[in-house]
Order: structure tokens, then sequence, then C-alpha cells
């Protein structure tokens, strides 16, 4: 914990944060604080182990993203642009753990815009994340070279790829071959994932989401998507997925009063961009109180 290494990475993370919260605050985002309790969360859409409590006869969740909680937020009419840094913990089976990217308890940045499309939102993501880039190569160039990495800030549109093709091309597994042969920040498009990604209105099957990727094999860093809001479509994908409506409560309550907007968003793990930015073998680098699945904790 003590390491002039550790040292180096805290300090470009707090770099990388400064940069990416000003970056926001400039185009008019607001804040929200984050839950950490709640009887609903996101489902994802890998299993987990449970992260529930007992409160006063009450079922709770630990957070596993604040996505249901920025859709019921931003379907406020006097709310148009929020992030929030959250605190999620995701359970994951101890398998993940060599994989060198998950971790069981981490930070999101999670931000949502009103009435957005896809391609507004990457197009956000793109210039938030190539100003952090910048920010610490020029700022922490010191700290930079004392972990041997050298960083170069990304020119231009990221690249897209389109899932469905590239699996064809290069198998399950395309997504981890695209990341070793990129060299900047790339998008891959078109998921089949959670019930509130958006699904197209004619080409039942493809949906609007989008997930960043990192380069030199750092593998992804982002989720996110536009969102499906309307009571009669989320009802029909949580039943076609298995799901029950009274598992998410309030929030499709709100979706049956027609109070849920149309909107787009996504969260960026902060760990695994720090990850990236130091040019860490495994995310357990990051952090001195880093929470790896499968290990034993001790503080």
């Amino acid at each position: 914990m003590g390491s002039k290494k550790t040292a180096a990475v805290l300090a470009i993370q707090t770099t990388a944060l400064n940069s990416m919260l000003g970056f926001l605050y400039e185009r008019g985002f607001v804040q929200l604080m984050p839950v950490m309790l709640s009887p609903i969360t996101d489902p994802l859409c890998h299993s987990v182990y449970d992260a529930g409590i007992e409160y006063c006869g009450q079922k709770l969740q630990l957070t596993k993203s604040m996505i249901l909680h920025k859709q019921i937020a931003i379907g406020s009419p006097h709310l148009e642009k929020i992030f929030i840094l959250s605190p999620n913990v995701r359970l994951e089976k101890p398998e993940c753990g060599s994989k060198g990217r998950y971790l069981i308890e981490f930070t999101q940045l999670d931000i949502e815009m009103k009435g957005a499309g896809k391609k507004e939102f990457m197009g956000l993501m793109e210039g938030m994340v190539c100003k952090a880039i910048g920010d610490v190569a020029r700022e922490r160039s010191a700290e930079l070279a004392l972990l041997g990495r050298k960083l170069e800030v990304p020119e231009g549109a990221f690249p897209v790829y389109e899932s469905k093709e590239w699996r064809k091309k290069l198998g399950e597994e395309f997504e981890a071959e695209l990341s070793k042969k990129e060299s900047m920040p790339f998008w891959v498009m078109d998921h089949a994932r959670e019930f509130y990604d958006k699904e197209d209105e004619k080409e039942r099957g493809y949906y609007h989401n989008y997930d960043l990727f990192y380069p030199q094999g750092f593998g992804e860093g982002l989720s996110g998507a536009e969102r499906d809001f309307e009571y009669p479509v989320l009802k029909r994908k949580l039943g076609e997925r298995g799901q029950k409506e009274e598992e998410f409560g309030a929030y499709m309550e709100l979706a049956r009063a027609g109070h849920l907007s149309k909107s787009a968003g996504g969260g960026i793990g902060i760990e695994r961009f720090v990850r990236y930015l130091c040019g860490l073998e495994h995310i357990r680098e990051v952090s001195p109180f880093a929470k790896v699945p499968g290990d034993k904790f001790v503080v």
C-alpha cells in the first residue's frame, strides 16, 4: 500500500476523475448522490451471488448499478442531464478473479441524458475519455514514467464494430480479439441483454446499445444504451427473459403511469479506466483495498 507505484496510480486516478467530472460540469450535468441499498437494482445479464439483506422485514439489495434509479430520476421534468459516482457491489463468481478486470466492489461513473440517442451519447463519451487521457498524459508524466506507461491521446471518432458480424468472423471471444489488435478505444454495438436496453421497433433482436472497449487487450470499460421506457414494451421484455414485473416494483409502476422518459446513458468503470491509463496487468493493482473475486480479504 505504501509503495511509490500505488501513489502514482492514485495520482493518475485523481487527475482522471477531476477531468471527467469537470467535463460533465461544463456541459450542464448535475450530480446525484449514490443509492447503495434499494428494493430494486440492475438484474444484470450474467449470474452473480446474491447481495441482499433483510432490514425491518424488507428485502434490500446492494446496488449492482444505478440504471433503474437513473431512469427514474431522468423522468423528472426538471432534470435533463445527470451523473453519479456510484459504488457498485457485484459478487462475481471466483473464476472471474483470474481475468484481470473484475472486482466485487467498484465505482462507476453513471451518466444519463434525457431525449438523447446513441450517437449523441457516444460522442459525449469519446470527448470525455479523450480529454481524460490527454489530461493524464500532460499532468502526470512523472507518474506514467514511473509505471513505464506511454499514453497516446486518440484522434477522431472511435471505430465501431457490430457484434453479430464480428462474432461470425472471430467467434465468441471476438471482443477480446478486437481489444488485442486495436490501438485506440472502440465501440461494439448490439448486445442481447437487459430488458431496459432499447430494442429496435422494426428489427426485433437488434438492440440500440453500445460498449466501449480499451485497446491493447484491456477489454470493456463502459456499457450503455438507449432505453426502452414504455410500459407494454418493458412488460413484454421482462416476460421474454423470465423475469417478474413485481421484482422491479416502483420502476414498473412509474412506467405504467407514463413517468419514464426517452433517454440514453451508460456507466464507465473507474477502476478499469485507471487500469488502462496506468497499463496495469491486473485490476487489483489499482486500489490498496481491491476485492478480487475468489480472494480472501484481510481489510
